[in-house]
């Protein structure tokens, strides 16, 4: 998973470089018959669901807990909204939640959300775009709860299916802080996901 994490990093990084390339060679003529015209519908709010697996480890100061591998399927939804700010440039705000078969052994997760900034570049069908913020989510570990709260970071690309409809790729390194179970504890995943998103 962290060879796919890197190649979307890749193409996120192509993307912007590509779109920026592309950007210098537009030239406004009316779209084609079956063309759909999406270099300005960045803009705005929007809603969408998703899928991801996540794989990381358990961390702690006993030695029986650290490095314990956990792993699992999430599926969730999205609301944001996304403002150009600058020529080509789009800035954002997005909050997720998503519900997930995250664990091992006796720890579980059935839930995790964030609320995260965006920034990325509008290259007409493709939006690379980095994102971080706030992360938060559920853990249970030998009958008791805990709500761990932390940071993520990673990177992405919405690519336009149609008028209002998009692609959305996404990587992020999450890191959840330690909370007290039988022995304190904490996480961190790797996530990748894959989206539609419709705008308004």
């Amino acid at each position: 998973m962290r060879n796919f994490a890197f190649a979307l990093l890749a193409t996120t990084a192509l993307g912007f470089t590509s779109s920026a390339f592309a950007a210098d060679l537009i030239i406004d003529t009316p779209a084609g018959p079956g063309v759909v015209d999406v270099s300005s519908t960045w803009s705005g709010p929007y809603v969408g669901v998703f899928v991801g697996y996540q794989s990381g480890e358990l961390t702690s100061p006993s030695p029986f807990v650290n490095g314990i591998e956990i792993s699992g399927y999430s599926i969730g939804v999205v609301a944001g909204a996304d403002f150009a700010i600058a020529d080509g440039i789009v800035a954002g705000v997005a909050a997720d939640l998503a519900w997930n078969d995250v664990g091992a052994l006796s720890y579980t997760s059935g839930w995790n959300g964030s609320l995260r900034g965006r920034l990325g570049f509008d290259g007409g069908v493709f939006l690379p775009y980095v994102t971080a913020g706030l992360a938060f989510a559920g853990g249970e570990f030998g009958g008791i709860k805990n709500t761990h709260i932390g940071w993520t970071a990673g990177a992405g690309v919405e690519i336009a299916l149609a008028d209002k409809l998009s692609l959305d790729l996404q990587y992020r390194y999450t890191s959840y802080g330690e909370e007290m179970y039988m022995v304190d504890a904490g996480a961190f995943t790797h996530a990748v996901t894959a989206g539609l998103n419709l705008r308004f």
